[in-house]
Order: C-alpha cells, then sequence, then structure tokens
C-alpha cells in the first residue's frame, strides 16, 4: 500500500457518482484512505475533491467552503427528482418574458429560505431521504437558510435557461431550479449541472478519473496531489522547535505569543513539516495555541 498525503481535484463525469470517483483513485493510489467532499449526483459532473491520506482530517472545514455551478433549467417541467432522470410530474407552457426571468432569477439572491428535496442524503430519524423517495414516501422537511451570492444569467433559449451560481454550503441547486420555475409559474427541472469551483478549488485545475489512471501508470501520482497545507494558505504559519511540536502533538496548549486570539495558524515542526491546526487563546491571562487538527502521521 502506498502513503500519499493530499488532495486530488477530480472532474467527475456525468453518469457516474462520486464514490465510483473514490474507487477509481483507490485503485490509482493503491490506497484505501480516500475520501470525498460535497457529494455530486450521478447527473451532475464537475469538481470533487478527493482527500487522500492525512487530508481526510480537513473534511469538515472543505465542507463548509462555498461553491460555484453552471445549471441549465428545463422550464415548464416539474418532475419527483427536480432533475430530467426523474418522473415527470406535470408540464406547463413557458409563456415568460426575458425581463419576468431575470426579476424571478434575482429575487432569489441573498439569505433565502430553502427546503431539502425528497431526493438527497439528508437523515432523518436514520432514514436517507431518497430511500424513502424511492418508496414512494414523502416527509415534512424543515426549510435551511442558504445564502445565494450571485445567480448570473449565462443564456436564454426557451423553454432552457442557463445560470451560474455562487452559494453557501448546504444550498440544492435542484431545489432552486424548481423554485425559479415555480415563481415563473410553468416549474422547472434542471436539465445539467456542473460543479465549476468548491473552495479554493476550481475545475481548470480538475483531472478526469482516466487522467488519474493514466498518472498512476506513469508512475507520477504525486504531480496531481495538492499539499495539505494548501487548504489552510489564508492562515499564518507557526514554525515549532521539536520539544514545542512533540507538544502540539500530543494535544497539550502551548504558550506562545501570536498579538492575537481566536485566530487559527498553520503550524510547522522543526523540519518544517505541516503537523497541525491550532488556534491563539489565552491560558492562565498568557498567550497560548491550542490544537484545533492534527495532520501528522
Amino acid at each position: 500500500m502506498n502513503d500519499f498525503n493530499g488532495v486530488i481535484i477530480i472532474n467527475k463525469p456525468v453518469g457516474g457518482s462520486s464514490h465510483r470517483c473514490v474507487s477509481i483513485a483507490r485503485r490509482a493510489l493503491n490506497m484505501k484512505k480516500i475520501g470525498h467532499t460535497g457529494t455530486l449526483d450521478p447527473l451532475a459532473s464537475g469538481v470533487l475533491p478527493l482527500l487522500v491520506g492525512t487530508a481526510t482530517r480537513a473534511a469538515d472545514f472543505l465542507s463548509s467552503e462555498d461553491k460555484s455551478y453552471r445549471a441549465t433549467l428545463l422550464l415548464g417541467t416539474r418532475t419527483d427528482t427536480l432533475d430530467i432522470t426523474g418522473t415527470v410530474l406535470s408540464t406547463s407552457p413557458v409563456d415568460v418574458t426575458e425581463e419576468e426571468i431575470r426579476q424571478a432569477v434575482s429575487s432569489f439572491i441573498g439569505e433565502i429560505s430553502q427546503i431539502p428535496p425528497m431526493y438527497s442524503a439528508i437523515q432523518v430519524n436514520g432514514e436517507r431521504l431518497y430511500n424513502l423517495a424511492r418508496n414512494g414516501i414523502e416527509i415534512e422537511r424543515k426549510a435551511r437558510q442558504i445564502t445565494i451570492f450571485s445567480i448570473n444569467i449565462v443564456k436564454i433559449d426557451l423553454p432552457e435557461i442557463v445560470i451560474d451560481v455562487h452559494c453557501s454550503k448546504g444550498t440544492y441547486i435542484r431545489s432552486l431550479a424548481s423554485d425559479i420555475g415555480d415563481k415563473l409559474g410553468c416549474g422547472g427541472t434542471i436539465k445539467a449541472l456542473e460543479r465549476t469551483q468548491c473552495g479554493i478549488f476550481s475545475i481548470e485545475n480538475a483531472i478526469t478519473p482516466d487522467e488519474l489512471m493514466e498518472l498512476s501508470e506513469k508512475g507520477e501520482i504525486e504531480n496531481s496531489l495538492i499539499k495539505v497545507d494548501n487548504l489552510f494558505e489564508s492562515y499564518r504559519k507557526i514554525k515549532l522547535d521539536k520539544k514545542r511540536a512533540d507538544r502540539v502533538k500530543n494535544g497539550v496548549p502551548i504558550y506562545y505569543k501570536t498579538g492575537s486570539q481566536n485566530e487559527f495558524f498553520r503550524v510547522y515542526d522543526e523540519n518544517d513539516i505541516f503537523i497541525a491546526l491550532s488556534k491563539s487563546d489565552i491560558e492562565d491571562g498568557r498567550e497560548c495555541l491550542r490544537l484545533i487538527k492534527g495532520f501528522y502521521k
């Protein structure tokens, strides 16, 4: 088994599952410790960060990142899954003007309340919603507060419109498409969806599963790995001597003057190896660093 650590940005193809991308990566890297953050539906393509080795410990941090999508909405059609893979529930004529479309789309910008779709991986009483939906069961879902930072209309070619969406975590673009369609009075569903950005990761830097296998065959897997500490490059760096670094690894707070409170830091050992994320604090009236997440082996 190999011992790679870092993040691989996969460009997930349409039709496959996120888990299948993980399975391919496990074969390519000959490693089991690989996971992903930000599941994409089979219909969707685009940025899927794969966490390898010690990078799996960063999952909680990456899942909270903003995301961007390019979505194609098919107006005049409602489906049970809120995308074209589902059963059509109804169709309506699309008799709307460009101005009405622009007004409807812009009305969703900002902090809004969104009800998650039944076909989603959310768990209720230990049961995935999509399992209930597949059995014909629909239950009441609590609305969630999300933020749509921007929606830009790329193209209007009725009954389809293409939009670019920048949103907070927890946003369901399928629900957004359905809500826009309802706002226009004709309904709407997702025809195509691509995630173009996930936190600091962009589609321009993503590779396909096939390209990952090619790198594996050439022995060039490391060329695709983004170092774990690059995920936290916006945080200040602190380098410690061996004694203090060992204390950090053991989860012991160390006295250290940072000139701040509640600030995250990238912590490195005496060999300049990234070992942890720590947070500045005060203990016994003195400045200290507390371990938040260790990334040492």
